[in-house]
């Protein structure tokens, strides 16, 4: 067996959880920052990795480092190393807990209370001269 200063070292890369809705998976976003070849504006590029976290404990938003390791499954090549942040992302967006419907139902409640157009005065309301 070779040690690992003899193989060389592993690729590691620092990244954003995006997915952890797999088994002992996590989905890791890492973001490229390099100038055009040409135009020499700065390109970001984005990269999504699936990670091995064994004890599923990657949440959305944490920022974490990975390794690059043998293979564990068809697509993932990586794993989670090291936490460095942990992530405040809400897993349910506003629309699912209601919060636009309550607005939407509100908003044509409304409409049903005023009438589209102003109905025209009838002549037997006014006072005869």
């Amino acid at each position: 067996m070779t040690s690992e200063s003899e193989r060389g070292r592993r690729k590691t890369l620092v990244g954003v959880v995006v997915s952890n809705k797999m088994d002992k998976t996590a989905v890791v976003a890492v973001e490229r920052r390099r100038p055009h070849a040409l135009y020499r504006k700065i390109v970001r590029s984005t990269q999504r990795y699936k990670a091995h976290d064994p004890n599923n404990q990657a949440v959305l938003g944490d920022v974490v480092r990975i390794e690059e390791t043998r293979p564990i499954s068809k697509d993932k090549r990586w794993r989670i190393v090291q936490t460095l942040t942990r992530g405040n992302v809400a897993e349910v967006a506003p629309r699912d807990i209601g919060a636009p419907e309550e607005l939407e139902a509100e908003e044509s409640e409304v409409a049903v209370q005023q009438p589209a157009a102003p109905e025209p005065a009838t002549e037997g309301t006014e006072a005869p001269a």
